[in-house]
């Protein structure tokens, strides 16, 4: 039990580190937000409503993941590395496709809603 609490308590002040420090988690925080209730206006049915959802949830997961690369790279070393650079670049790529997916999900959830498909 106590190991889950450090756990949880590490997850959070990831969390906190993060809102803190990078302006693209806090507008994924906003995106959320706004996400959660507009699901339910968008989606009539449950599954529908958490794959809305979880899709923003999983952008969120890649840029931690993102960031958490580039502040290990960042740390490593501060000068320009070519291989390090490139490790970076891969890591922007997955939010780059993750974005992608998350707005593509909302946006036929949206064409459904309007009747467009």
């Amino acid at each position: 039990m106590l190991r889950l609490l450090r756990a949880t308590l590490n997850s959070w002040n990831g969390l906190r580190a993060a809102a803190r420090s990078e302006q693209a988690f806090r507008e994924e925080i906003i995106a959320l937000l706004i996400a959660v209730p507009a699901a339910f206006f968008l989606a009539t049915e449950t599954w529908r409503r958490v794959m809305l959802i979880a899709v923003v949830v999983l952008l969120m997961i890649v840029e931690l993941l993102n960031t958490a690369i580039e502040k290990l790279s960042d740390h490593v070393t501060p000068h320009h590395h070519d291989a390090i650079g490139r490790i970076k670049d891969m890591a922007s790529a997955a939010v780059g496709l993750a974005l992608l997916l998350c707005g593509l999900v909302w946006l036929v959830a949206l064409a459904e809603r309007i009747g467009l498909i």
